[in-house]
């Protein structure tokens, strides 16, 4: 998308996947009087209709610039995301954090943020927005608060802006502390239209969201206890 003008004295890099969690971020960044730089990732990842979902909400969230990365974890492989690997389905709530499932994507945050530095050096933004949640998640190792305030500290460590008197890294998570409900009440109440995402692990061609993967499970969970239609798109709906 093309570049728009700049509105405020605020920079922002706001990691942008397309799913629910980070478009709110993106609005809550804006919110906070943040002219919001974002980035998404093509990373080999086998949902990438979430990219398409990304560049909807770019645009209809007048972000100032949207970015997309290309990189290639498949080389790697060790994740249903990246690998010929089944996306667990069906799982309860209480099972879904009490191991690292097979949807984790190895390094994929440290990563993704390691970009998100590099873009923010650029810019002169001293604020990196992620949309990590340690409580409505599916136990991953790099959605932790200690895993954050690590990766703020090597940022500040390993950067000209870093070492800089006047000009600290700081890696925002704003959803680290709420439920889905409260993420999703939040962000209705910041005019995010959540039709515009996709949470799912295992969409169809079309965009249609499985119902049944972890990330449709906690999502559906959201809305129903924050009391909020849930406009999502399920490949069997109707049927």
């Amino acid at each position: 998308m093309a570049t728009r003008e700049t509105q405020n004295n605020k920079k922002a890099i706001v990691l942008l996947s397309g799913g629910l969690d980070s478009a709110t971020v993106v609005r809550i960044a804006q919110n906070n009087g943040f002219d919001v730089f974002a980035l998404s990732f093509q990373y080999g990842q086998r949902h990438s209709v979430e990219l398409t979902a990304a560049n909807k909400i770019a645009q209809e969230l007048n972000v100032i610039e949207h970015k997309t990365a290309n990189l290639d974890l498949r080389l790697f492989g060790g994740s249903a995301l990246t690998d010929d690997i089944d996306v667990p389905k069906g799982r309860e709530n209480e099972n879904m954090s009490n191991d690292i499932p097979v949807t984790y994507v190895p390094a994929r945050n440290t990563i993704f943020l390691s970009f998100a530095l590099a873009y923010a050096e650029t810019i002169n933004a001293k604020d990196i927005f992620i949309g990590v949640n340690a409580l409505d998640y599916s136990g991953y190792p790099d959605c932790r608060p200690e895993y954050i305030a690590a990766y703020e500290k090597m940022a500040n460590l390993a950067t000209k802006a870093g070492v800089s008197d006047d000009q600290a890294i700081n890696i925002q998570t704003p959803l680290i502390d709420m439920t889905k409900a409260e993420i999703v009440t939040v962000g209705t109440k910041l005019g995010v239209d959540y039709s515009m995402t996709i949470s799912c692990y295992d969409p169809d061609s079309d965009g249609r969201a499985c119902e049944h993967c972890d990330s449709c499970l906690l999502r559906q969970k959201g809305f129903i206890e924050a009391g909020i239609n849930d406009p999502t798109r399920y490949q069997n709906q109707g049927q």
